[in-house]
């Protein structure tokens, strides 16, 4: 496997110590040249980065591709994938965030399934990382996820069970891709996930650039993990006493389907779920359960 770095530069120690995990389980890891680069605030010039991924989905002796690092640049290299490359030796490229540009974009494009993923920093809820990712990238087990009542999204859970194909990942950037690579949801689950660091009125806009784009036609299913950041934000009087729920509920009721909140998958936890593959939403269960991405 190879760690490339399509966004931000990683951590020279936490990747080391994830190349040291994913070591102990028999693989062999390798480095993009260019993965510690700089180049502002991504990991060197886009041709780099480009260079590194396309590399790697080029090499048959790559059988599964990590991001390290997520951040903010993924966007700006998905143009230039080498599709031919990964349509004809498949491999699973593993990473959230700002990877799920990525994502969308080998799923559009060549209907490759991918990892909803962890970095390799296993310094992040340590063995749970490890088991995890362990089992999303060398069993073939169903991936199943557990509807926690903790997470705030759980209150936006609308009652059905549905079948389809899990696509999505992180909001930001499945809204960046509307309209360019964002493939189309009919009859799809769509996953979402939120990062800390933006109000309500950006996933307002988020989910309203989504719905007038066309983008949710045809889509039946949502599934939601964190949404994070937004906990002491009822008590703000500019907001009107709303909360995530209320802007995640007036939005996702419109389109009159099935949703189950409260997956713990996010920025704030760290389990890997497969994209691009069959998954089944039980609201009555509160579990999502998503075919392996690898065979």
């Amino acid at each position: 496997m190879r760690i490339v770095a399509p966004a931000c530069t990683p951590d020279r120690e936490h990747v080391a110590r994830g190349v040291e995990v994913l070591t102990s389980w028999g693989l062999q890891v390798e480095l993009g040249e260019h993965v510690f680069d700089q180049w502002g605030y991504m990991a060197g010039r886009d041709a780099d980065r480009a260079a590194d991924l396309n590399s790697a989905l080029r090499d048959p002796g790559v059988r599964a591709v990590f991001a390290a690092m997520g951040g903010k640049g993924t966007y700006r290299i998905v143009a230039g994938l080498d599709v031919e490359a990964a349509r004809h030796d498949p491999k699973p490229v593993v990473g959230f965030s700002d990877i799920t540009h990525l994502h969308l974009a080998l799923w559009n494009q060549c209907r490759l399934a991918g990892l909803h993923g962890p970095y390799p920093n296993p310094s992040d809820e340590g063995a749970v990382w490890a088991e995890s990712l362990r089992r999303a990238l060398m069993t073939t087990d169903p991936i199943v996820l557990h509807q926690d009542a903790d997470e705030a999204t759980a209150e936006v859970t609308v009652e059905g069970t549905a079948t389809g194909v899990l696509i999505g990942g992180n909001l930001d950037a499945v809204r960046t891709e509307a309209g360019a690579g964002l493939p189309s949801l009919e009859g799809a689950i769509l996953f979402l996930e939120h990062q800390k660091g933006t109000g309500l009125g950006e996933v307002d806009r988020a989910l309203t650039q989504l719905a007038r784009s066309g983008s949710l036609d045809g889509l039946r299913w949502v599934a939601l993990g964190q949404f994070l950041g937004f906990e002491d934000i009822a008590s703000d009087p500019t907001q009107g006493g709303w909360e995530i729920t209320d802007v995640l509920r007036d939005h996702l009721a419109r389109l009159g389907v099935p949703v189950l909140g409260g997956l713990p998958i996010g920025h704030g936890r760290y389990p890997s779920m497969p994209l691009g593959t069959q998954a089944t939403l039980d609201t009555a269960a509160g579990t999502l359960t998503v075919e392996p991405a690898v065979c």
